[in-house]
């Protein structure tokens, strides 16, 4: 699976197209115009990272049903809607969170949850994954994604992106302003080669920043598969992740922007496992395993 997630697809769109109309309309000269002024950089840092983030934290859901065209049920639809909504409103009700919003999408073996908060969420299921699990593990699935959401690991991994996202706009400039002075040789103010270099570099910090932001994540799968363990059973969620495991250690796709909020990752190794969003699912189930051993 292609390690550009809801926090490194749409954040860094966001980010680099506020970049650019910051920098054509000249709007952070102040900040460089008799040298660097470390702290209002900084501050202009923090605001644009963390204003990035929170933008693609609240575009979250609304993005989630576009780029998997996932409709949203009732229960009314059929027997399977039926037991999907009461089951979430179930395991909603036992982890102590508002009833997310139920949405199935038509594909292979996945499922995601995502938005802004706690009581407004969202949690979609495929197609693929219904008709390829039992029922049992069908609910250990939405067991593991109500944990996210209980654990609020959207609004987590974006303030984590804000922090990562306000050094990478920060150290970008510091580097594009010495690079000006002493290779462009600009005397008052910068010149054209501050903008380029502030991009690329930005493009560069950015990717080395997502290692930090993976690594999180990868985390965070550890505790909402105990997460789903608690609220479903733990064979159950055991069992589910060995369903996954068994369609050949390659999971279903998902658009790029809602990855990292799958059930479950690609497969990798080398310096790509760097770039994961989810651990292998042979560290998960043992994970599950060890610990109650």
């Amino acid at each position: 699976m292609k390690r550009v997630v809801l926090f490194l697809a749409t954040n860094i769109a966001v980010l680099l197209v506020l970049s650019v109309v910051i920098s054509v309309l000249g709007l952070d000269r102040w900040l460089t115009a008799e040298g660097i002024d470390y702290r209002g950089l900084l501050a202009f840092s923090a605001v644009l990272g963390f204003g990035g983030s929170l933008i693609s934290l609240a575009m979250s859901k609304a993005m989630a049903k576009w780029s998997t065209g996932a409709r949203v049920i009732d229960g009314t639809e059929g027997t399977t809607e039926y037991w999907l909504v009461q089951t979430v409103k179930e395991l909603a009700a036992k982890a102590g969170i508002g009833m997310p919003e139920v949405a199935v999408y038509e594909g292979a073996p996945n499922a995601f949850a995502t938005g802004a908060f706690r009581n407004s969420s969202l949690v979609a299921v495929s197609t693929g994954l219904v008709q390829s699990m039992s029922k049992e593990e069908v609910e250990a699935v939405l067991g593991h994604e109500i944990g996210h959401v209980a654990n609020g690991d959207m609004v987590t991994l974006t303030l984590i992106q804000g922090v990562v996202n306000t050094f990478v706009i920060f150290l970008s400039r510091v580097v594009a302003f010495f690079v000006d002075k002493a290779i462009f040789r600009t005397e008052r103010g910068v010149g054209p080669g501050f903008y380029i270099t502030a991009i690329v570099f930005q493009l560069l910090f950015g990717v080395l920043a997502s290692i930090i932001v993976a690594w999180f994540s990868r985390q965070r799968e550890f505790r909402a598969d105990a997460g789903g363990a608690e609220l479903a059973g733990r064979n159950k969620m055991i069992a589910a992740l060995e369903r996954l495991k068994s369609n050949h250690g390659q999971p279903a796709q998902l658009p790029d922007q809602i990855a990292a909020f799958g059930i479950s990752g690609g497969v990798a190794g080398g310096f790509k496992r760097l770039f994961m969003s989810h651990p292998p699912l042979e560290e998960r189930i043992a994970a599950l395993r060890s610990a109650n051993d």
